[in-house]
């Protein structure tokens, strides 16, 4: 079987890697070909191009990067035309990928496609649900509450497990004796430029007032992006790109909202979220048009609860950054409610082995007639 995989960014890259090595366990003569980042590469898919050119997030950025992204859709169709694969395997990333499922049903029929991990759309964005059960032949949902959402409108999803979940499993498995916590205050600034620039001078700041003089505070890095573009914001702090180690020990994190959130709370770090949103102020109209439900993150949405506070838009200020890390390091019941709602999420996701479900499930797939 040969099969063609699109991941957009550094999540991806590695759910979609994953998924590599599932298939490849399954058949060992696979073919894989398709666009992502290193962790594809290494587990022996040849690569069209690389995410970091493909991530980019906002209106202004996709405006300046109009030619690279024309250059980006061209690659994937004629690699796709090229190499006619047996199945095309999408990966999140849906302004970019629900336009090559289109092309790839229109120009190649016998191509089977596989939406493995949809996106978001229970959030925002709900009429993408058509076009994504139009152009997909198997949806692959990675949250329990996805087929249910999906049925409503009738189509058919199947929850094949959480890959974050799995990541985490198998980091503890390879880690198995955990320091203690240790009094680090943990900042998540995002994976992408954009993100960063925005974020991290303002937790920071934050960080650094609240510090008691026995702490450190500690900064992820994104992968793909040099260590040279966080030195203008540090003034001695460190930096690293161990995320789950870090996170695993530390006393408190800020968390750009995202997937990070989640790998925090299956840490079992207390943290807040927080995200940057471009004229907030007009937020507060604008959300109930945008945004389906009530909560921003995935450590709320999940078990349908505020677990962790979310400093968003106008919310996002060092002053409620500064407040919520100060009831973090110091009071203590609310870390145990926090710590035991993040065990509510852990058993809502349960154990299921999603790459490896998800493998199964594909190479079951008959052939498109």
């Amino acid at each position: 079987m040969k099969y063609f995989l699109i991941a957009g960014e550094a999540s991806g890259d590695l759910h979609a890697s994953n998924l590599i090595h599932a298939l490849r366990t399954r058949d060992a003569e696979a073919e894989f070909i398709g666009l992502g980042g290193d962790k594809m590469r290494a587990e022996g898919c040849e690569l069209l191009q690389d995410y970091r050119k493909m991530a980019f997030m906002g209106v202004l950025a996709v405006l300046a990067n109009l030619r690279t992204i024309r250059q980006n859709f061209r690659i994937a169709k004629e690699g796709l035309l090229r190499e006619q694969p047996d199945v095309l395997i999408l990966i999140d990333y849906p302004s970019f990928n629900l336009k090559i499922a289109r092309f790839c049903k229109e120009h190649l029929p016998h191509t089977r496609v596989v939406y493995y991990i949809p996106p978001k759309i229970w959030a925002w964005k709900t009429w993408r649900v058509h076009a994504i059960a139009r152009y997909s032949d198997l949806i692959l949902g990675i949250f329990p509450f996805e087929p249910a959402f999906y049925a409503k409108y009738g189509y058919q999803c199947t929850y094949v497990g959480n890959p974050t979940m799995d990541s985490i499993r198998a980091w503890k498995q390879a880690n198995s004796v955990l320091s203690e916590r240790e009094k680090v205050i943990a900042l998540l600034p995002g994976s992408r430029p954009s993100e960063i620039r925005h974020c991290l001078p303002v937790m920071l700041a934050a960080a650094r007032e609240v510090c008691p003089p026995d702490y450190r505070i500690a900064v992820t890095a994104a992968p793909g992006i040099d260590d040279c573009f966080y030195a203008r914001y540090l003034q001695g702090e460190e930096l690293t790109r161990n995320t789950y180690a870090l996170v695993s020990r530390a006393e408190a994190a800020v968390v750009n909202s995202g997937t990070a959130t989640l790998e925090t709370a299956l840490l079992g770090c207390p943290q807040t979220a927080v995200y940057y949103i471009a004229l907030a102020r007009y937020l507060g109209w604008l959300k109930p048009l945008i945004f389906r439900i009530p909560h921003f993150t995935l450590v709320n949405i999940i078990p349908g609860r505020e677990v962790i506070r979310e400093l968003v838009a106008f919310h996002f200020t060092k002053r409620d950054i500064r407040t919520e890390l100060t009831r973090l390091l110091g009071d203590q019941d609310y870390r145990a409610r926090m710590e035991a709602d993040y065990r509510d999420i852990n058993n809502i996701l349960g154990n299921q082995p999603a790459a490896e479900n998800a493998a199964r499930i594909i190479t079951e797939l008959t052939p498109a007639t």
